[in-house]
């Protein structure tokens, strides 16, 4: 088997996720996902710490991602309205780059292990969020709630995207999705 060989992540997680889609999740071990790359177990570790994260490889960008985009919003943005915008750019962007997008769902959505693992990253965006409204200025009462809020929004946006399966766009999504909050508080 070849040692540092170029591709082997994007092998590796095309091998997971096949593998995940199987058998399920809890049936496989990482050596099923190193052999099935044609890679050792060991190899394996180089690249991911266990078999949950080569279905969240990359995440960790996401959060400074969104606070970043945050703080360059236009400074006379209302916080809600920064945040979405700084959503729908990041959304976009992540949405082109992210590959078996329906199947990675469809594995986290059978395994409560991996929708803890989600929550965390979700949790992790809600937090950036929230400290770079605050840097804009935003009370931490109001960054919370706002950062909450746009982080549902953004999540649901991603699944509505998905479930879309390309007929619509991030931003559609997104848009429809803020629509239909801005609806539920204000009691329509």
């Amino acid at each position: 088997m070849a040692r540092w060989d170029p591709g082997a992540e994007a092998r590796l997680k095309r091998a997971a996720l096949e593998l995940y889609l199987e058998r399920g999740y809890d049936n496989v071990t990482v050596a099923d996902i190193a052999e099935r790359a044609g890679l050792t177990r060991r190899s394996y570790f180089r690249y991911f710490p266990d078999k949950r994260e080569v279905l969240f490889a990359g995440s960790e960008r996401l959060p400074p991602a969104l606070a970043e985009a945050v703080l360059a919003a236009d400074p006379n943005a209302t916080p809600l309205a920064a945040v979405l915008d700084a959503a729908a750019r990041v959304g976009a962007e992540l949405v082109e780059q992210v590959e078996g997008v329906t199947e990675r769902r469809a594995v986290i959505d059978a395994s409560p292990e991996l929708q803890e693992r989600e929550r965390t990253k979700i949790a992790a965006i809600t937090a950036a969020v929230r400290d770079a409204l605050m840097r804009r200025q935003v009370s931490p009462g109001a960054a919370e709630l706002v950062a909450q809020l746009a982080t549902v929004a953004f999540s649901n946006a991603i699944r509505q995207w998905i479930e879309a399966e390309g007929r619509e766009s991030f931003a559609d999504c997104l848009d429809a999705v803020t629509d239909e909050l801005r609806a539920a508080l204000a009691g329509a």
